[in-house]
């Protein structure tokens, strides 16, 4: 993941919102759960009958990928991994197609790139679209080790896991007659091939490359437009809190308040605290601004970490399994099912 406002620029931009703010105050294979929530007594909570995630199957599926090695663009391990993610969104019962595109990364590296796009419930007009990226790093170049610069980065959270929700909700959704939309998971490919920090400049558009390319030809790619989409980037990490993302507010601020109302619905406020993180050029960007969906990102911010707003592990060769919180996801995971269960048709 991707360039984004230097942290001192995110704690003052933080910091400016609070001061504002105190001025103006002067399925079927998975058990049911009705949330609800009491802890704002002006506002009732919406009772949706979804089902409960499981976080140690999101887990195991985080595990799989990263069983594979490091994905980083044009080794066997990435492609071996996107077969296999095909193959798991097929077994849920999904609709898939793969973009298949020869990209260019920032320095004209030839990039063998693959968008996988998997509809659940192909038959319901009305569609929700999660997203997330799925290959890794090449370089951690934010360790804190020099040496470790130009090693590849193993991605369970930044990768991974966005990808491990999704399998998790397209296991939990297969045969659910109850829900009332249909849901497009599009994993996006070459995403965190972008600039390396040793080169000491910063190129916004060589990241998210397989976003963009998705984007530009999303009317010959897709059936249905969706009504929005949720992008989740590094939804796995230890100590993890979801603040929103400034571009999400700007493009769709109603998903923003949409989707941070559903998490206190389902008993995860805690997760999200309804304060501004940073302005992230990340997949959604794309997806907003060359496909026309309006779409947000729920990706972690860490106002206090001196080594990165992104956490700690963020482009390093420690960001691996040791570091994935089961709970972490279980909160990401009953969200997004919050949010899909109180859709209609």
């Amino acid at each position: 993941m991707r360039h984004h406002t230097p942290k001192a620029l995110f704690t003052s931009m933080l910091a400016a919102t609070l001061i504002i703010l105190c001025t103006a105050a002067s399925c079927k294979n998975g058990n049911k759960t009705q949330t609800s929530s009491s802890s704002s007594p002006a506002k009732a909570a919406k009772a949706v009958n979804a089902p409960a995630f499981n976080a140690d199957s999101a887990f195991a599926f985080c595990a799989a990928q990263c069983d594979f090695g490091p994905r980083t663009m044009n080794c066997r391990a990435h492609d071996a991994c996107g077969e296999w993610i095909v193959g798991q969104f097929e077994r849920y019962g999904c609709e898939v197609a793969t973009q298949k595109v020869v990209l260019r990364g920032y320095d004209a590296t030839p990039l063998q790139s693959m968008n996988i796009i998997a509809r659940a419930h192909s038959d319901k007009p009305t569609r929700v679209m999660l997203c997330a990226h799925w290959d890794s790093r090449p370089w951690a170049d934010n360790d804190p080790d020099s040496t470790n610069w130009r090693k590849p980065v193993l991605a369970a959270n930044d990768g991974a896991s966005g990808v491990a929700v999704m399998l998790e909700l397209a296991r939990l959704i297969q045969n659910d007659t109850t829900l009332q939309v249909g849901v497009d998971f599009v994993c996006f490919d070459a995403e965190d091939w972008g600039t390396p920090q040793w080169m000491r400049m910063s190129d916004e558009s060589s990241w998210a490359l397989g976003a963009q390319y998705w984007a530009e030809h999303y009317q010959s790619a897709a059936g249905g437009k969706p009504l929005y989409g949720i992008l989740l980037d590094m939804v796995g990490g230890e100590n993890a809190m979801f603040y929103q993302e400034l571009y999400s507010k700007e493009f769709a601020p109603a998903i923003v308040e949409r989707v941070w109302s559903a998490a206190r619905d389902a008993g995860y406020s805690n997760y999200f605290p309804k304060q501004q993180g940073g302005m992230i050029t990340d997949d959604h960007v794309p997806v907003n601004k060359k496909a026309g969906i309006p779409c947000i990102d729920i990706i972690p911010f860490y106002p206090d970490c001196e080594q990165s707003s992104f956490g700690p592990t963020w482009h390093t060769v420690n960001d691996d399994m040791n570091h994935i919180d089961r709970n972490t996801l279980k909160a990401v995971g009953q969200t997004i099912l919050q949010v899909l269960y109180s859709e209609e048709k």
